[in-house]
């Protein structure tokens, strides 16, 4: 009988017996999970549409990047999360649908992020801080924190060099989220399309407005060619500039998210939106029942697994015998003494 007890091989028995006795009768576990009430506004401008983002290996539009980027974080975000949808252009953001929860209603958002299209746009404009301020007194009404993608490229360009911010109307703080750049560093040319959408190439310097000349003029405008403060407060020579070119704006969309205290993240440094939302938004916790029977039916079966598969592995596994090269050859009777 002692010598039963020392064997290892009855205790491993005895513990694979506990381990499938606990995986019968173990409740439920009432754990604690942090979820999120998310509201995704995407950019729908046309600027959006310039190929300068990667996704795997090939690359693709702007918007195409968001939306990839989106359905990866709805396949990450944790049961009973709710994630809603919107689209920006010209200076409004327009809710599709309100929040759903992810994992009950995972195919239709799937296809509802998929199926955002440049098309859905009702004006050409792109006035982005506008936008965005707008989408943040939606996410407020919905009580849901804000992921809002876009390249940062306002069109017209802001009054005054991009210095004059519009106002904010809501309270700075009491929505949180991201504010998130899409687009790559460098300056490339705007894709031009015509009335039917196709592509028909790029813009030239003399085809985008490259200043905003309402509102009051910038503070050097005295130094230009025929400044007159009555009848040429802007000069007299045409604005010259590069808005035909576009990249992600990330110092302009530094400022405007500062303005009521978002997050900031740009999609080519951070593709993994989940951590930054860890960061920045506002997690509601709820109580789950989590089914912990697989566990220690788990290790009952690894014990088991392992007490009848070494002697296999022992005997598969021979010695091999390094001899010298003069020394006579090994036997089979040799072997077996």
């Amino acid at each position: 009988m002692r010598e039963r007890l020392r064997d290892a091989r009855l205790w491993v028995l005895i513990a694979a017996a506990v381990l499938t006795c606990l995986a019968i009768v173990l409740p439920r576990v009432k754990l604690t999970r942090e979820v999120y009430d998310l509201v995704a506004v995407v950019d729908i401008t046309a600027s959006m549409n310039t190929r300068d983002m990667t996704v795997g290996g090939q690359t693709v539009s702007r918007i195409d990047a968001a939306k990839d980027t989106l359905g990866r974080l709805l396949a990450d975000l944790p049961c009973q999360s709710r994630l809603g949808l919107g689209i920006f252009t010209e200076r409004r953001s327009f809710l599709l649908f309100n929040p759903a929860e992810v994992c009950e209603n995972f195919a239709p958002l799937e296809t509802a992020i998929h199926e955002l299209d440049w098309r859905m746009a009702w004006e050409g404009d792109s006035m982005v801080a506008k936008g965005f301020f707008h989408a943040a007194t939606i996410a407020e009404d919905l009580k849901a924190d804000l992921l809002f993608l876009t390249d940062g490229q306002e069109a017209p360009p802001l009054p005054a060099g991009g210095t004059m911010l519009p106002d904010f109307e809501g309270t700075p703080g009491k929505v949180k989220g991201l504010l998130i750049g899409v687009g790559g560093r460098e300056k490339v040319p705007l894709a031009k399309f015509d009335d039917e959408g196709h592509e028909v190439g790029t813009y030239a310097a003399d085809e985008v407005p490259q200043e905003n000349r309402t509102g009051p003029p910038p503070p050097d405008a005295h130094l230009r060619p025929g400044y007159h403060p009555k009848w040429a407060p802007f000069g007299t020579d045409p604005p010259s500039g590069d808005e035909h070119l576009t990249s992600v704006r990330t110092e302009y969309l530094d400022t405007v998210a500062a303005r009521i205290g978002f997050g900031r993240a740009d999609l080519v440094d951070q593709p993994n939106l989940l951590e930054e939302i860890a960061s920045h938004a506002r997690p509601r916790p709820v109580a789950v029942a989590v089914d912990v029977r697989p566990v220690p039916a788990a290790l009952a079966l690894a014990l088991l697994v392992g007490l009848y598969a070494a002697p296999l592995f022992a005997r598969i596994r021979t010695p091999v015998r390094r001899t010298h090269p003069s020394a006579p050859p090994v036997t089979a009777a040799a072997l077996r003494t």
